[in-house]
């Protein structure tokens, strides 16, 4: 991974466009080929990033000012970078991440979610667990009944920052043509138990809500869960 810290600005063009003036700010340019634009403060999400795979080019304008691009061959999406000032640069090979490892009973969840997918929402169908992102795995990637794409986080007790993760990991999906070809990709946040604070946040953000029972899924009832 190469870490940068530089005064910037970036700016994206693609599905939408967005425009970060110049300012003091983190670039993550990491081995999988992402690469990812942070601020100091308000959130742990990205301001802007771009997942791969995509190319990466060290050039300068005309004015002979250091620019990044970033593009990407599947959407045409681009990410230019203007540096002003590089206040430090590192480098460091992180190795073989072990991944996530998640309590029994959560993980146990997934497990049996990506069995009865169909539980979450009628016609829903497992395409894959553990379903890759530049920002991390989606708990499962199913599809609908009409072919639409679904996102599907599992916690054992659901709260806002749950929420909040999926939202990232919609906003990342939804720049993936393959994934939007039958409509952008929805969410559902699957809990044993979710916070009312959690649940309104994910209503206003358009994600469906799904209480699960985890001693029904385990084969003791049939299983069912509870859409909000």
């Amino acid at each position: 991974m190469r870490l940068v810290v530089a005064t910037c600005q970036v700016d994206y063009a693609g599905r939408l466009t967005a425009h970060l003036p110049m300012a003091t700010r983190v670039l993550m340019i990491k081995a999988d080929g992402s690469v990812l634009v942070h601020s100091d403060g308000g959130s742990y999400k990205p301001l802007n990033w771009m997942s791969p795979p995509c190319s990466f080019r060290e050039g300068s304008t005309d004015d002979g000012q250091v620019e990044w691009t970033v593009t990407s061959p599947k959407t045409d999406d681009t990410l230019r970078i203007l540096i002003e000032e590089i206040h430090h640069e590192s480098t460091h090979d992180l190795g073989v991440d072990p991944g996530l490892q998640k309590d029994g009973v959560e993980k146990h969840l997934q497990e049996l979610l990506a069995e009865h997918p169909a539980t979450l929402s009628p016609g829903l169908t497992l395409v894959r667990r553990e379903f890759p992102t530049a920002i991390g795995p989606v708990d499962l990637m199913c599809r609908d009944s009409d072919g639409r794409s679904v996102a599907v986080e599992i916690k054992r007790r659901g709260e806002i920052d749950g929420v909040l993760q999926l939202e990232r990991y919609l906003e990342l999906l939804n720049r993936d043509p393959l994934l939007t070809s039958k409509g952008l990709v929805r969410g559902i946040f699957a809990a044993q138990e979710i916070k009312p604070q959690a649940r309104v946040l994910a209503g206003d953000k358009g994600i469906a809500c799904a209480l699960v029972d985890y001693d029904a899924l385990r084969g003791l009832d049939d299983p069912t869960a509870r859409l909000f």
